[in-house]
């Protein structure tokens, strides 16, 4: 559970999106940043959070990697479009992409481009691995 303060804290952070008193709702650029820190440089759950002004000892030791392993998951058996759309932990409907303004769907956009840039390089990476070994 959130103290009101550590709510406030966590709703100035650029990444966030909304916080109760236990829920944290990430943006979706975050999320596509966080797991491409995560495959191609290594970085683990915990120098990802806090690289982006999180303070981990708020969200809690196990958060930052309980996120990740989850959106990986979830990237892994729906891509991008079950990353970035809504749909609370429990699964339910999926929203349908709506965009208040053209910034939003910019912001969208950009970072579903940077997504599939960093999964083209990890598969890239990938396949020059399979080929190293068959050699």
């Amino acid at each position: 559970m959130f103290k009101q303060e550590q709510i406030k804290e966590l709703l100035s952070n650029e990444n966030v999106v909304r916080c109760s008193a236990t829920n944290i709702t990430y943006k979706e650029k975050f999320k596509v940043w966080a797991i491409s820190k995560y495959l191609e440089e290594g970085y683990s759950p915990n120098e990802i959070f806090a690289e982006a002004g999180f303070n981990v000892s708020i969200i809690g030791k196990n958060k930052a990697k309980d996120c990740l392993f989850r959106w990986r998951r979830t990237m892994n058996k729906e891509g991008l479009k079950g990353l970035v759309e809504n749909k609370g932990k429990l699964g339910g409907r999926k929203a349908k992409l709506q965009f208040k303004n053209k910034d939003k769907k910019i912001e969208y956009l950009e970072a579903k481009v940077a997504y599939l840039k960093a999964e083209n390089d990890f598969l890239a990476k990938l396949r020059g691995l399979k080929r190293r070994k068959t050699e």
